[in-house]
């Protein structure tokens, strides 16, 4: 699994389980570093189950960025109620990285 994708994942899990909000790796991989907008999509069979992401950067790195829109995606997306812990082992993650809008 990418590390982009396993951060989202790790962050969703711990949230769900625990209600603990993660922290970025320490030390930062370069490819969660810089700043940048991130989409983070979760589907369960196939099917969209929340997606939030920011164009811009809210956070200090994509890591932090990561963490906070996929506890959003699992938590926060007013399309679907939260993701419950059964619901889990089911769960697809993608993870975008955006580029400065143009």
């Amino acid at each position: 699994m990418h590390p982009l994708v396993e951060l989202a994942r790790k962050s969703i899990e711990a949230f769900v389980r625990e209600g603990i909000i993660s922290k970025p790796p320490d030390p930062l991989p370069q490819e969660m570093s810089d700043k940048a907008g991130v989409f983070v999509s979760l589907k369960k069979h196939g099917e969209l189950r929340g997606c939030i992401g920011t164009y811009m950067p809210c956070c200090e790195s994509i890591g932090a960025e990561i963490i906070e829109n996929a506890i959003s995606a699992a938590t926060k997306d007013p399309r679907f109620h939260p993701v419950q812990e059964d619901e889990l082992k089911d769960l697809t993650y993608s993870v975008d990285v955006l580029t400065c809008p143009e």
